[in-house]
C-alpha cells in the first residue's frame, strides 16, 4: 500500500506531537506543544499509510507574499520513498492556492529541497522569520540551518 497525503485533523495531534518531538530531541526541528498543534492543525498536511500518520509538514504565513514550510518530517522506516516530496508538493500547491509567490524553509536537508525546485539563499533576506521564530530558538546566534526558497509563478 502506498501513502496518501491529506489535510491534518484534530485526531492527528498526538501522532504529530510524537513525530515532531522526536525530531526536536535530535535538535533538527523546533518543538511544538500539543496546544500549539491544536491551534495550527489547519496548517498541517499528513502522509498516512494503513491508517497511520507517517509524515507531516505545515505552512506558516510570514508575510503577504511569503510562507514557510515547517515541521516537515517522515517517520523512520518510511524515508526514501518519495513521501517527503509528496508532502512538500502539497504544501506548495496550498501556497499557490493562496496566491503566495514565495515559499521558504530553513533546513539541514538542502539536497532534498534543491531536488524539489528550491534554491539556496541567504537567510538574512527573511527578517519575518527572524522575528517570528528565531528569537525563541536556542541556536539563534549560531544558526546552522540553510535557507531555501522557491518562487512560484
Amino acid at each position: 500500500m502506498s501513502a496518501v497525503c491529506r489535510k491534518a485533523t484534530p485526531d492527528d495531534i498526538e501522532p504529530l506531537f510524537q513525530m515532531i518531538q522526536g525530531y526536536a530531541e535530535k535538535g533538527i526541528m523546533l518543538p511544538r506543544s500539543r496546544k500549539v498543534l491544536e491551534r495550527q492543525i489547519g496548517e498541517f498536511v499528513v502522509a498516512e499509510e494503513e491508517g497511520n500518520v507517517i509524515g507531516c509538514g505545515s505552512l506558516c504565513q510570514l508575510g503577504h507574499d511569503l510562507v514557510e514550510i515547517r515541521s516537515l518530517g517522515i517517520n523512520e522506516g518510511y524515508k526514501g520513498r518519495g513521501i517527503g516530496s509528496m508532502l512538500l508538493e502539497a504544501l506548495v500547491v496550498e501556497a499557490r492556492r493562496r496566491k503566495i509567490p514565495k515559499v521558504m524553509a530553513l533546513t539541514y536537508e538542502v539536497s532534498f529541497f534543491v531536488k524539489n525546485g528550491f534554491a539556496v539563499v541567504e537567510k538574512e533576506i527573511f527578517p519575518e522569520k527572524v522575528w517570528t521564530d528565531c528569537i525563541h530558538c536556542k541556536k539563534q546566534h549560531a544558526c546552522d540551518e540553510i535557507a531555501v526558497l522557491k518562487v512560484l509563478n
